[in-house]
């Protein structure tokens, strides 16, 4: 079981409450960028896309390597993992709910479907048939007056 009171289960879901933050993490999830690379996207500052990069790390999603005076990213998927594990109860909660729903509903679609097939609907000779429309006369058209221009 995942344990709940983790400060980084904490930083791993602040970071990723961020937009900009989970565009970074899908770039990264094809390979390294480096950190202009990753700023590009958003025509954001270096130093905007720094701070965005600082929450990923601090959550441990990425590591930052300084390779001369470029510094490159690359996606740490575990802390993802993890999130992903006590997501997953929830999802077993929902799922078990839809299921017991489901059967619910086959149920009730079998009582209907055998109330219908053994008690047809008795005709009504009283009920009136739906009366069409009369045909409205045509009004007659305005002949051109002696003397009208056209």
């Amino acid at each position: 079981m995942v344990e709940l009171e983790t400060p980084q289960m904490d930083q791993v879901f602040h970071a990723l409450s961020d937009t900009t933050r989970r565009h970074m993490l899908h770039s990264l999830a094809g390979g390294e960028r480096t950190v202009s690379q990753l700023a590009e996207p958003f025509a954001m500052s270096l130093a905007a896309a720094s701070k965005h990069i600082k929450a990923l790390e601090h959550a441990g999603l990425i590591r930052r390597e300084v390779r001369g005076r470029t510094h490159v990213c690359r996606l740490e998927a575990r802390p993802l993992a993890t999130a992903y594990e006590w997501l997953g109860s929830y999802a077993r909660f929902w799922n078990s709910r839809l299921d017991v729903l489901e059967q619910l509903l086959r149920e009730e679609a079998g009582r209907k479907t055998s109330t219908t097939q053994t008690t047809p609907e008795p005709a009504n000779p009283a009920k009136p048939e739906p009366s069409k429309p009369s045909p409205q006369p045509e009004s007659p058209r305005p002949t051109p007056s002696e003397g009208d221009d056209q």
